[in-house]
């Protein structure tokens, strides 16, 4: 319950909380937007002077209850492995799938959290996000078979033109080479 009521005033304190960007960085466009502590002799922001822009400063913490939870109030838990799954809490942790997991590992850590009654917090829609990664899966698969196909047909017209070229007498086969020679040479790029 208290909890609760933390982490509304948490969601109030963020729409107050302003953005904090280097000073002149909306001025210049070399200089990136991520906030930077002003060291200028003469600055303004650090000076602290009004219409300069706001410092960070610790009174825009955010309670020290709910800070690094989610929204829903759950602790994030990196997940790479299925086995992974083990050490969680259900009532008090949420897992986020690691960026570097496979599509494969992915769909079985998802379909292993929905069993156990864990929220993934970065994935909304889990049954449609299954569906999706299985139908790449599939494309790709797919793509495969056509790329391995192809390479087995060059072989054999290699084998059937090798045939070709032994059965050939001397004249015939230098004629070939020359006009092949000829092709290569006014192929247009």
């Amino acid at each position: 319950m208290i909890k609760t009521e933390l982490l509304k005033l948490r969601e109030s304190l963020k729409k107050k909380k302003p953005v904090f960007i280097r000073q002149d960085a909306h001025k210049k466009i070399r200089l990136e937007k991520r906030w930077k502590k002003p060291r200028g002799h003469q600055s303004k922001l650090r000076l602290n002077l009004k219409g300069a822009g706001k410092k960070i400063q610790i009174g825009y913490k955010f309670p020290k209850a709910v800070r690094g939870l989610s929204k829903e109030g759950l602790k994030q838990v990196l997940v790479r492995r299925v086995e992974d799954l083990s050490k969680i809490d259900n009532k008090n942790e949420g897992i986020v799938i690691a960026k570097s997991v496979g599509n494969k590992k992915r769909i079985a850590i998802i379909k292993e959290a929905i069993k156990s009654g864990i929220k993934i917090l970065n994935i909304k829609n889990a049954d449609d996000y299954i569906k999706k990664l299985e139908g790449k899966m599939k494309e790709k698969k797919e793509k495969e078979k056509i790329n391995k196909e192809k390479v087995v047909e060059k072989k054999e017209e290699k084998k059937v033109i090798e045939k070709k070229k032994e059965k050939l007498s001397d004249e015939e086969r230098r004629k070939r080479e020359k006009e092949e020679k000829d092709k290569v040479l006014t192929k247009k790029v």
